[in-house]
């Protein structure tokens, strides 16, 4: 059971893991500053993953309940969160209510609002790295996304919105280590956004060597994405040292901070497979910025996130967190 106190001026929440590790603790009050959020604060919430489901109901009911405690981002507990505490939000926008999962908590005239903001913010941040009309001039090339929690179901709902309509990966392969949410976005891709007829094949993989042999049926020009939270919240990556990445391919890791393994895996082949690696970092600004501007409902023009992002840039060794 957590303690919490009534918040005493305005306060935003971030749900995650190991939350005083991220950057974001130093970053908040000079973007705070930035944004005219005067006596803002962001208080970190440290859960544990797949945690009973009153403790999340806890800690919705308190944010709910207190004056002052205006929203807060949620990450790793996505899923969970809303499965557990749905009944406890007065407004969900589609995205939420399609994907059962949220991202972020708001309110408006005192009614909770519970927002799925992955499809928007991970979207943004792909478009920084995957070139416009990329599946179209790569016809063989596919998607491997290792991990089919929240983040996996927003990219999926990226990669077949109807306006991609002739630039659609050639497949994507989702794996991931237990079979309920494999079930689960395989149910919401065949029901709800594959009206494509895009390939789309599910493995259960827990082990890495698993992952390994997905990973070895990609195509060349790939598109390898760790969705799994492995090198963050916990050490490692969902490979071996023996996976091969696809030549020519484009690697992303989803996060930014942590031992990053995976990321360090791609970096090794990386000049001899030809790769493109990303890290986490524009989704990070991405993310966070969404559910910012969604919690004190402003505005944060393209000006102004180049600013922030300038800001964030001095608080961290990115890799090192």
């Amino acid at each position: 059971m957590f303690h919490f106190e009534k918040a005493t001026q305005p306060t935003m929440y971030f749900i995650g893991v190991t939350t005083e590790k991220s950057s974001i603790m130093k970053i908040f009050p000079e973007w705070a500053a930035a944004l005219g959020l005067k006596d803002t604060v962001l208080t970190g919430i440290d859960v544990a993953i797949h945690a009973p489901a009153e403790t999340y109901r806890e800690v919705v009911r308190f944010i709910k309940d207190d004056p002052l405690s205006l929203g807060a981002l949620v990450t790793t507990h996505k899923i969970d969160l809303y499965q557990a505490a749905k009944d406890l939000f007065d407004f969900s926008d589609t995205y939420a209510s399609m994907f059962n999962e949220i991202s972020s908590i708001s309110k408006r005239e005192g009614k909770l609002r519970g927002h799925a903001k992955d499809p928007i913010s991970c979207g943004s941040a792909l478009e920084d790295f995957v070139p416009k009309n990329y599946w179209k001039d790569h016809k063989e090339a596919g998607v491997l996304i290792m991990g089919a929690g929240g983040s996996a179901i927003s990219m999926c709902s990226y990669f077949f919105r109807p306006e991609f309509e002739g630039n659609f990966p050639s497949r994507v392969v989702i794996t991931n280590r237990s079979k309920p949410r494999l079930d689960e976005i395989e149910r919401i891709n065949r029901e709800l956004l594959n009206k494509w007829g895009i390939p789309c094949e599910y493995y259960l993989a827990p082990s890495p060597e698993q992952n390994d042999d997905a990973l070895h049926t990609m195509n060349d020009g790939s598109l390898v994405i760790n969705a799994t939270g492995l090198g963050k919240d916990r050490p490692g990556s969902p490979l071996t040292d023996n996976a091969r990445f696809p030549r020519n391919g484009i690697v992303w890791e989803i996060n930014y901070r942590g031992d990053l393994r995976f990321m360090h895996q791609a970096l090794e082949q990386q000049e001899e497979r030809k790769l493109h690696v990303e890290d986490g970092w524009r989704y990070f600004i991405y993310g966070w910025t969404q559910v910012i501007a969604e919690v004190f409902d402003l505005e944060i023009p393209a000006e102004t996130l180049v600013r922030l992002d300038t800001i964030a840039e001095k608080f961290t060794n990115r890799n090192n967190g």
